[in-house]
């Protein structure tokens, strides 16, 4: 997912006709994490997002609009992502948020 949103950042900057080091320059970051997120290596901030979409003249919707399409994209291109594996991963994490929510339930009530 990351990836498709970087591919999305790129094609902006590129439609702009900015530099990667234009755009690290203007969000505050070095060339090389700019890098990293239009590789989709690194994760995304929203203040970072935020930014970019000033930038590029666009909302932040319309760069994270890819990963609303990416999945069903693959389903009909015939890819396999293993879903499982991001099923699994959305219940681990509702599960430890669960917890957490139990746990400050109980310490508010003492």
């Amino acid at each position: 997912m990351m990836k498709a949103l970087g591919d999305r950042i790129k094609s902006l900057r590129f439609a702009k006709k900015y530099t990667q080091e234009q755009i690290a320059e203007l969000l505050g970051i070095s060339r090389q994490k700019y890098a990293r997120i239009e590789n989709g290596d690194n994760n995304i901030s929203l203040d970072t997002l935020s930014k970019l979409a000033k930038v590029f003249d666009v909302t932040v919707h319309d760069i994270t609009c890819v990963l609303d399409e990416s999945p069903s994209v693959a389903f009909r291109a015939g890819e396999d992502y293993s879903s499982s594996d991001t099923i699994f991963e959305m219940l681990d994490l509702f599960y430890a948020n669960k917890h957490l929510y139990d746990r400050l339930q109980r310490q508010n009530s003492h």
